[in-house]
């Protein structure tokens, strides 16, 4: 795992890849598992996904993202880069823009940063 001593530290860029592979998530405190929808996400490209496969983005803030320009997964995903797939920026962005709470917010931020690991 990735505790060490009841820490939580970085996983590597070779366990991240190993867990892309596999399809399992890299583990953290605040989320041991994700979704089909994320795993069904970061299995393929992104194409023309529509905002709502992002993880953690179901009708409600797909709408109010679509709202705002953001109708497509790869729209978001040029946000999330712009902003140099920063956690705590993009989380906050997502949260001020859709009024997502921090799990969604988080979720959509792990399927953009694996998708990332596994695409580009």
């Amino acid at each position: 795992g990735l505790s060490v001593g009841g820490k939580w530290r970085l996983a590597s860029p070779v366990f991240l890849q190993r867990s892309l592979r596999r399809c399992t998530p890299v583990e953290k405190p605040a989320m041991s598992s994700t979704s089909q929808k994320h795993r069904n996400f970061i299995s393929e490209p992104m194409g023309e996904k529509d905002v709502t496969d992002l993880a953690g983005i179901g009708d409600v803030l797909g709408k109010r993202l679509k709202d705002k320009g953001f109708d497509k997964a790869y729209v978001v995903l040029g946000q999330f880069l712009v902003m140099k797939k920063n956690k705590d920026v993009f989380t906050s962005w997502l949260k001020g823009i859709t009024g997502a709470n921090s799990k969604q917010a988080e979720e959509c931020y792990l399927c953009l940063r694996e998708w990332c690991h596994e695409f580009l």
